[in-house]
């Protein structure tokens, strides 16, 4: 079992995703994240000399890795420029420098006008002064992969020129994305045989979707770490996403990392939301669709013998299965959503439910767990006795200069409850006013909202339905609801009702 190393480049390379931009507290929040939960190797964590915002930012992530130990594993990208980044990242607290330097001879003279040698010389000169500074040096052969194919004498040439200079590691940058996995195979085989005993790291860039395929490339040629970024997020269309390159490493090279799949998708969710960058419902690991189960045949199989699943287990990364109610939903599916829910249906009832669904995803509505009991006592036509908390009656209202306010009657079981807020927004006083029923009348914990989306069908006029969808947090347990209505604050409303009632048993469960 090989030992690689994970070096995290979010809040460098990740930043330079076109419309990324981490506020200095945002970057402190993902280098924790990053290297205390999800125990990365290292991080990268700016550039030097770019502005007085990304020094601050450094400086709080410095202070704050000296005094938990870490500091070591905190990298600056620096560059050829006679001392002036070491000087910038002895002024940030830094220990680490990245330095780049030209890996192609194409990059060398067309960027930089300088012979090889005389930037071989320049390079060599700026590591010295480094450790000469304490600063650690590990070098960035930029255009590496270019210079491999266009003239690989120039990269033997400027490695032997630093061989000796001190250097940690050499990093081996596909800077444009360039190589296919029998090149980054062959290229960096063709390292470790000509340099044996030097650390050397991969970086990929995923401009032909390939950057995860040449991560595990690399691995197999002999490289000892490998670059990622939370989410894939990079310059262009970005770098070899964390997540991804922790599942394949250790499912298809039986390789050991210090990664802590569990707090992955915690991660991710957390970068999604510092950068404004959507994770894809459908991006492998942390993609909101990829645990779900659509075709019925599927959820058969897995009832039988989990005969429709694979290594990648959703617990693994701190998720569960689920499997989706829609068109192709057979009673496999309904069957199992039913009994996550404590749910039993005759057969004859089951068939009434089915077409429901299947005349809903017809019309594309989303249909989840927690819509079943709505869906069955709609069908059915009875009162659904899980139904134990109903909003009777709302107000909410809006003037120019004042706050929104809300007034809110609710039933919780046989009691009735009226309560009043104001809040930021429609929404935000209605559920102060219920938290208030919840918090003061009944003196229950509340749940956590901690996230909430809105999304309109393409096309749609201004009477259109939308779907709220809100995702809680109760008792460390995350819930997602969802509802629809032309009105967008009704939609959150109902979605939020649904949310009550799906934790009311628990508040019964728990002695008070």
């Amino acid at each position: 079992m090989r030992c690689v190393e994970i070096m995290d480049t979010t809040l460098r390379d990740g930043e330079q995703t076109s419309g990324v931009s981490f506020m200095p507290h945002e970057k402190l929040a993902i280098c924790r994240a990053l290297l205390e939960d999800l125990r990365a190797d290292r991080v990268e964590v700016a550039s030097a000399r770019v502005s007085d915002g990304e020094l601050e930012a450094v400086q709080r992530i410095t202070r704050w890795a000296s005094s938990k130990g870490l500091l070591e594993r905190v990298e600056v990208l620096g560059f050829v420029d006679d001392g002036k980044s070491i000087q910038w990242i002895e002024r940030a607290g830094a220990q680490a420098m990245n330095l780049l330097a030209k890996g192609s001879r194409r990059h060398c003279e067309g960027q930089l006008g300088k012979t090889p040698e005389a930037h071989f010389k320049d390079i060599r000169r700026n590591i010295l002064m480094a450790r000469e500074h304490a600063i650690a040096v590990n070098l960035y052969l930029e255009d590496w992969s270019r210079g491999m194919k266009d003239d690989p004498g120039y990269v033997f040439r400027l490695m032997d020129s630093v061989a000796d200079a001190g250097v940690r590691r050499f990093m081996l940058p596909d800077t444009l994305g360039i190589l296919n996995p029998l090149e980054t195979l062959e290229f960096v085989r063709e390292m470790v045989r000509r340099y044996p005993g030097i650390h050397f790291d991969f970086h990929a860039h995923n401009d032909y979707d390939l950057a995860v395929s040449n991560v595990l490339a690399a691995v197999f040629g002999g490289a000892r770490g490998l670059h990622t970024a939370i989410n894939g997020l990079g310059e262009r269309a970005g770098n070899a996403p964390l997540a991804s390159v922790e599942a394949i490493l250790k499912d298809h090279f039986n390789a050991q990392t210090s990664i802590r799949e569990e707090e992955l998708y915690k991660v991710a969710h957390m970068v999604e939301s510092y950068s404004g960058i959507a994770i894809p419902p459908n991006k492998p690991i942390t993609g909101s669709a990829v645990f779900t189960q659509v075709a019925g045949v599927h959820a058969d199989g897995d009832q039988k013998d989990g005969l429709y699943q694979n290594a990648l287990q959703p617990e693994r990364f701190g998720r569960r299965r689920e499997y989706a109610l829609g068109k192709a939903s057979g009673k496999a599916n309904i069957r199992m959503n039913l009994e996550e829910l404590g749910l039993d249906l005759s057969d004859e009832d089951m068939k009434k439910v089915t077409d429901r669904i299947i005349e809903l995803g017809d019309k594309k509505e989303h249909v989840t767990q927690e819509d079943l009991p709505f869906i069955i006592r709609d069908v059915l036509k009875h009162t659904d006795e899980k139904e134990r908390v109903r909003l009777l009656s709302y107000m909410v209202s809006t003037a120019y200069g004042l706050k929104p306010m809300a007034q809110v009657r609710l039933q919780i079981d046989e009691a009735i409850y009226e309560e009043s807020a104001q809040g930021d927004g429609q929404y935000d006083a209605f559920v102060r006013a219920v938290r208030h029923i919840y918090r003061d009348r009944l003196g229950r914990q509340f749940p956590w909202l901690a996230n909430y989306s809105v999304t309109i069908p393409p096309g749609g006029r201004t009477d259109a339905l939308v779907q709220t969808t809100i995702e809680w947090t109760f008792n460390q347990q995350a819930y997602r609801t969802h509802a629809l209505d032309a009105d967008q604050t009704e939609a959150a409303i109902k979605a939020t009702i649904k949310l009550l009632n799906i934790i009311e048993p628990i508040y019964n469960a728990t002695p008070s």
